[in-house]
């Protein structure tokens, strides 16, 4: 395997945290829609923001990383939230769902160590900080589950 397609997988690798993370996005804005102000406030603060900083991030860590190796950049597309319910538990659940994929997927980017043999210290950058949005939702996720509608 040449290096370029080393740095591809690892763009490929990354781009699969990024499409959960894009998941999580959109089932939080439908759950969102479905919650009174005081949790909507919530969403926002402990899951929503994260997750928003942390997809933007990973783009831009992507398409960063895809410039200075002469690879191709991307966008991604919003994905769809799935089968429409009228119960804010339901997109949440599916978001949290995606935010643990999310976070598996850069876990195991980062375990696999193409970030060091194939990477630069802007790209190790990028993913420690994704990594460290992705934890601060799921760390949260939990508590604003159990506290929904309280």
């Amino acid at each position: 395997m040449s290096d370029a397609d080393a740095r591809q997988d690892l763009l490929d690798a990354l781009s699969e945290g990024i499409d959960e993370l894009g998941l999580a996005l959109t089932t939080l804005g439908e759950a969102y829609e479905l919650l009174d102000e005081r949790s909507q406030d919530r969403l926002e603060d402990d899951l929503f923001g994260p997750v928003q900083k942390a997809y933007g991030r990973a783009q831009r860590t992507y398409n960063a990383f895809a410039e200075r190796r002469s690879l191709p950049t991307r966008t991604w597309t919003e994905p769809s939230p799935g089968t429409h319910v009228r119960d804010p538990r339901v997109y949440l659940e599916r978001a949290i769902e995606a935010i643990a994929e999310g976070e598996e997927r850069l876990i195991e980017l980062q375990d696999s160590m193409m970030p060091v043999t194939y990477g630069d210290p802007e790209l190790r950058a990028g993913l420690a900080d994704v990594r460290a949005l992705v934890a601060q939702a799921r760390g949260a996720s939990d508590g604003f589950m159990r506290t929904l509608g309280r």
